[in-house]
């Protein structure tokens, strides 16, 4: 496998004026990212194209809906000028009666396969109504294979160990978070995903505040790649952060060889040493 260079882009909200005005930011954003081979982009950042004069959230989810297949052709379009692998970000999708948040990965030469967020939040479940999606998937690419997990999914170890033990060594993971608490579950798990299955992990959130809209008004969080605590790799796992709150994005060069290595040699065997299956927990007797 040869290295990858990946573009991590946080996503600012702004006040869409329709989609074509979100395909040319979509293109300036890619267009500043010139020479990466893939980029991947926040949860639900298609929603800001979902904003009404008076602000209510079924009637943004309503809307999302409704634009989210031109946006992915958009993100189709835009993939192919670029020639870069692209995650735009997830997207809800009405799918008969029901909504899923769904992620699409997008080929350069067009082609497109979805992995859906698997675990609702709270907000989607009780608020929304969006219906957890299928379970994980790897998909294979140039430089082998990758997983996503979409924001809530990322805190719950078994997901991304299905995808690590499939064979991803690079867990893509767009998020949307409105609270420090919440940017701090994802980074903590993120660092936590890459630690245990000694992989990378690359966060790309929604920041900002947007107060026209109900489901994206506040937005928190940083762009972030992590690896493995161990030998070649920082002692804190954190190949590279943004700041909290700022837009910019994160450009860095993945190496899948230094995972191999380290999965081989290093200080600790994480991955190799993961029990398989969980151990049941049993009560404890005191004698």
């Amino acid at each position: 496998m040869t290295l990858l260079t990946l573009a991590v882009l946080p996503w600012q909200v702004g006040r869409a004026r329709g989609l074509e005005a979100w395909a040319e930011r979509l293109d300036a954003e890619l267009a500043s990212v010139a020479g990466a081979d893939m980029a991947v982009m926040p949860e639900y950042a298609v929603l800001e194209l979902a904003a009404a004069d008076t602000p209510d959230l079924a009637a943004e989810l309503s809307a999302a809906c409704a634009l989210s297949p031109a946006a992915l052709a958009i993100a189709r379009d835009a993939a192919h000028r670029h020639k870069i692998w692209l995650l735009p970000g997830s997207m809800p999708f009405r799918c008969g009666e029901i909504v899923r948040n769904r992620a699409p990965l997008i080929a350069p030469y067009g082609g497109v396969a979805f992995q859906d967020k698997h675990v609702m939040t709270r907000f989607e479940a009780e608020s929304w109504g969006v219906t957890a999606g299928a379970a994980p998937s790897v998909f294979e690419t140039p430089w082998g294979r990758i997983g996503i997990a979409i924001c809530y999914d990322l805190e719950f170890p078994s997901l991304t160990r299905a995808q690590t033990e499939a064979g991803a060594w690079l867990i893509l993971a767009p998020s949307c978070t409105d609270t420090l608490a919440g940017w701090n579950r994802v980074r903590i798990a993120a660092r936590a995903r890459a630690m245990e299955n000694q992989c990378y992990v690359a966060v790309a959130p929604t920041t900002g505040l947007a107060p026209w809209l109900v489901s994206l008004d506040e937005n928190r969080g940083a762009a972030g790649v992590y690896g493995p605590m161990d030998r070649g790799f920082p002692d804190d796992g954190v190949i590279a952060e943004g700041v909290e709150g700022d837009g910019t994005a994160l450009v860095v060069e993945l190496d899948p060889a230094r995972l191999s290595a380290v999965r081989a040699s290093g200080a600790v065997f994480n991955h190799r040493d993961h029990p398989a299956p969980p151990p049941h927990a049993f009560a404890a007797v005191f004698t």
